[in-house]
């Protein structure tokens, strides 16, 4: 079949991109689901750091890509070998597809799947695949699931059923920014109830954190950013202070304030200089967990010592470290519960033809969430 997919062709493009245009809206070919594969019909997806990049060049994908990994849609077809899933579902993507057999996924860390993350980065599917065709080529897929498209062809292991009781531009929140800021508090960190929290860097990932936090029982929680308009969200969203990481005191700032540091602290910016704030305002003895995705040439750098004299712990967090089986139906019932209201984090809509103009918007730190309606 025929359909309109978000193609980028160069990496690293200049900004503006209204101006550059490094996203095509191009008519590809889709094949139908093979084995163990579901043809879906995106109805919402969300525009994401991790898309950005991307297109920035600093997670190089194999190009061209159709781009997108945030979606909800309904199930249209399903390849032989798909039992539990039929015409008409709904569902969340998920941008690690878990193969099942890999250590990792015995384990009961489906995020860290194997072959889930080799296929990412070639750009096909868990299978070794590739749907997406022109006359003259294959077009990679982004993480599996290439959500900037009208319809895409994902791996059954790639997608969470769930109820049809809320409007999809709500439901692709839950396949990144949710699974990744809420579970960073609940699964990686577990944060104890009445804990001190901060999250550094206020996306939808951060603000997501934030909201989990609260919802996790922390008594206080630190917004910091340096961007005004996402502290005043923070603050509506339940932040208990905020900071901007403008001021060169900052870190003294929240030290003085907090008697020396805070428990939790999660970075989510994905830049060098968030985690250098993060790692220096936890307190001794506390977690700091970061969820950003910098360039691989980036490095951090922190007194080795502090880790063994003040009893630190550093840690990452992949996709929240969730098992999305699992977390996705419960973030979703907290948030119908009004206890994770993740809707807000909303701030814009757009048509699929107006994606360059979208992440100009999420590059310069105005929107927090930007949906494609299809």
């Amino acid at each position: 079949m025929k359909v309109r997919s978000a193609v980028l062709r160069e990496l690293g493009v200049a900004t503006p991109y209204a101006k550059s245009r490094p996203i095509k809206i191009e008519t590809l070919e889709l094949d139908s689901p093979k084995h163990e594969e579901v043809l879906v019909q995106i109805k919402a997806a969300s525009l994401c750091h991790s898309d950005l990049s991307v297109i920035n060049g600093s997670r190089p994908r194999p190009l061209p890509m159709a781009l997108g990994h945030e979606a909800s849609g309904i199930v249209v077809e399903v390849g032989d070998g798909v039992t539990d899933l039929e015409s008409g579902d709904h569902v969340v993507c998920v941008f690690v597809p878990s193969c099942g057999h890999c250590i990792p996924c015995k384990e009961g860390r489906p995020a860290l799947c194997e072959p889930g993350a080799a296929s990412n980065t070639e750009g096909t599917l868990i299978s070794g695949g590739i749907r997406l065709h022109t006359d003259a080529e294959d077009v990679n897929h982004h993480v599996g699931v290439s959500a900037f498209s009208e319809y895409s062809v994902v791996s059954r292991n790639s997608l969470i059923k769930v109820e049809k009781d809320i409007p999809f531009e709500k439901l692709a929140l839950f396949g990144c920014a949710v699974i990744t800021g809420v579970g960073a508090v609940v699964n990686t960190a577990n944060i104890k109830l009445g804990s001190t929290v901060a999250i550094v860097g206020l996306g939808g990932i951060g603000l997501s954190a934030l909201l989990g936090a609260a919802a996790a029982g922390a008594s206080r929680v630190i917004a910091v950013d340096i961007n005004e308009t996402k502290l005043k969200q923070a603050r509506e969203l339940g932040a208990t202070d905020t900071f901007n990481s403008k001021d060169p005191d900052i870190v003294k700032l929240i030290r003085e304030a907090t008697g020396g540091g805070l428990d939790y602290v999660f970075e989510t910016a994905g830049v060098v200089p968030a985690m250098e704030v993060a790692y220096r305002i936890t307190k001794r003895g506390g977690t700091t967990v970061t969820t950003g995705l910098p360039h691989p040439e980036h490095h951090f750098s922190f007194p080795y010592v502090s880790l063994t004299a003040e009893e630190r712990t550093l840690k990452g967090s992949y996709v929240g470290s969730c098992v999305p089986d699992r977390d996705i139906p419960n973030f979703i019932n907290l948030f119908k519960q009004n206890r994770l209201p993740v809707d807000k984090l909303v701030t814009d809509f757009i048509s699929l033809d107006e994606i360059n103009e979208g992440f100009d918007k999420l590059a310069k730190g105005d929107s927090s969430r930007i949906i494609i309606r299809f």
